[in-house]
C-alpha cells in the first residue's frame, strides 16, 4: 500500500469516527452508515431493496411461464406430476394387464391441469415480494441459497393453494382427467383381490403443481446467487456482488 492510500484510509477513518460522533440521533447515524456505504462501493438500503425485489419477480416471473407452457409439467422430470403415491399399485398392475395408454393419458391430463393453474401464479408472487419488509430483504439477500423460496413458501402457500383448487379442479374436467382417473380407479377395482384407492385428485395436483412452482423459483434464486451471467442489470450485478463480499 503507498503512502497516499495509507494516508487516504486513516483520513476516511478519522472523518468516520468524528462523524458518529457528532450524530445527534441513531437516525442521523444510519443515514451516515449509509452514505458511508456508497462511498465505499456497497450499494445503499434502496438498492439492495430495489435490486433484490428485481432478482425475485425476474425469477418468479420465468419459473411460471415456463410452467404454464404445455409441457411445462409434463416434460419437466423434476416437476412432473405422476400417479399419486398411493396409487402407484394401481399403475403397474394396469400396465401389466395391457392398460398403458390409459396410465399415460392419466398422468397427461394431470399435468395439463397443473400448467393450467400455473398461469394464475404470478400476481400471488408478486404481491408477496411487494410486501417485503427490509428485514426480510436483509434475511433473503444474505442468507442460505434458497432463503428467497423459504420466504415464498412461507407466504404464499395458502393463497396459491385457495387459487390454485378451483383452477385445478375445471382443468381437470376440461381435459378429461377425471374420467381417465375414473376409468383407470374402475379397470383396477375389477382386478380381484385388490385393494380399492380413494384419492382427492384435486388436492393431490395442487399440492404437487406448487411444489413443482417452489423447485423451478429455487432453481432460478440459485441460478442468480451463482451465475455473474445472470445478473442482467447493473443494480443486480452491484447487489448480489456484494452479497457474496458479505457472506465470504
Amino acid at each position: 500500500m503507498t503512502i497516499w492510500s495509507k494516508f487516504s484510509a486513516f483520513s476516511i477513518l478519522l472523518i468516520f469516527v468524528f462523524s458518529l460522533t457528532s450524530c445527534q440521533s441513531t437516525a442521523q447515524i444510519g443515514k451516515f452508515l449509509e452514505k458511508a456505504g456508497q462511498v465505499a462501493g456497497n450499494p445503499s438500503a434502496a438498492e439492495i431493496t430495489s435490486g433484490l425485489k428485481e432478482a425475485l419477480e425476474k425469477g418468479t416471473g420465468i419459473s411460471t411461464d415456463r410452467l404454464s407452457l404445455e409441457n411445462g409439467y409434463l416434460g419437466n422430470l423434476d416437476v412432473k406430476i405422476l400417479f399419486p403415491e398411493e396409487a402407484r399399485q394401481v399403475e403397474r398392475t394396469l400396465r401389466n394387464i395391457g392398460l398403458g395408454n390409459l396410465c399415460d393419458q392419466v398422468i397427461t391430463s394431470l399435468n395439463r391441469a397443473a400448467e393450467d393453474a400455473a398461469k394464475e401464479a404470478k400476481p400471488i408472487f408478486t404481491d408477496a415480494i411487494k410486501q417485503m419488509s427490509f428485514q426480510d430483504v436483509q434475511q433473503i439477500l444474505l442468507g442460505e441459497n434458497n432463503a428467497a423460496t423459504q420466504y415464498f413458501q412461507r407466504t404464499t402457500t395458502n393463497s396459491l393453494s385457495e387459487k390454485f383448487s378451483p383452477v385445478i379442479d375445471g382443468s381437470l374436467n376440461k381435459v378429461n382427467a377425471t374420467k381417465f382417473w375414473t376409468d383407470a380407479m374402475t379397470q383396477y377395482n375389477r382386478v380381484p383381490l385388490v385393494k380399492p384407492v380413494n384419492t382427492d385428485l384435486t388436492a393431490y395436483v395442487t399440492e404437487k403443481a406448487i411444489q413443482g412452482l417452489f423447485v423451478e423459483i429455487a432453481k432460478e434464486e440459485l441460478k442468480i446467487r451463482q451465475n455473474v451471467n445472470a445478473r442482467t442489470s447493473p443494480l443486480l450485478q452491484k447487489v448480489f456482488g456484494y452479497a457474496e463480499r458479505e457472506k465470504k
